[in-house]
């Protein structure tokens, strides 16, 4: 198996995963990960289009949506230096590098409407995975911990995420703003991206 296949194997077993276990987020972060693990260990699959680099910001990609929305597989492309601002998901998430190195900080309870203090961070690397879900932390700044070339992650999020209703945060007040990211090769629900 090679190419694109990959990814075709990686979507039918999310799906059979969603359908077995729709309610059991542990259950499918825990065989998520084992199968998103299995994809970024090969580099031959993803197409260069969902690779690119942009010198203005970021790229999310969209590369598969379940029809019935219950996961989207991204690819996220980070020139050096590109970074998130401080943002939620409010679904799971996994991320996994598949090249270069991405660095993650995390914040704490944003719902008090307080300053945001900085709980952590921590560098994930090819090979690594990285989990989200408003249960198990769900706040934070990703971005790309290489000065000298781009990096690209794999995600994994429990709806269609560009077109969910999230948030991104002002660490000194806490206060939010909602925004809809969409996709930069699909722009369905694109509103007030605040990315």
């Amino acid at each position: 198996m090679s190419g694109i296949s990959r990814l075709r194997r990686f979507v039918t077993s999310m799906t059979d995963l969603v359908e077995r276990h729709p309610d059991d987020e542990a259950r499918l972060l825990d065989e998520g990960s084992r199968a998103l693990r299995a994809l970024i260990a090969h580099d031959d699959w993803l197409p260069e289009p969902f690779a690119r680099p942009s010198e203005e910001s970021y790229r999310q990609y969209l590369l598969h949506c379940d029809p019935q929305e219950r996961f989207s597989v991204v690819s996220f492309v980070w020139g050096p230096g590109q970074r998130t601002p401080i943002h939620d998901h409010t679904v799971w998430g996994m991320v996994g590098v598949m090249r270069g190195e991405e660095r993650c900080e995390e914040f704490g309870d944003p719902s008090r409407g307080e300053p945001l203090e900085k709980t952590g961070e921590h560098l994930v690397r090819p090979g690594g995975i990285d989990l989200v879900s408003p249960r198990i932390g769900d706040v934070h700044v990703v971005s790309n911990a290489l000065a000298d070339r781009p990096s690209i992650s794999i995600h994994v999020y429990g709806a269609n995420i560009g077109t969910v209703r999230r948030h991104v945060y002002d660490a000194r007040s806490g206060e939010s703003r909602e925004f809809v990211s969409g996709y930069h090769n699909w722009d369905r629900g694109r509103t007030n991206s605040g990315y």
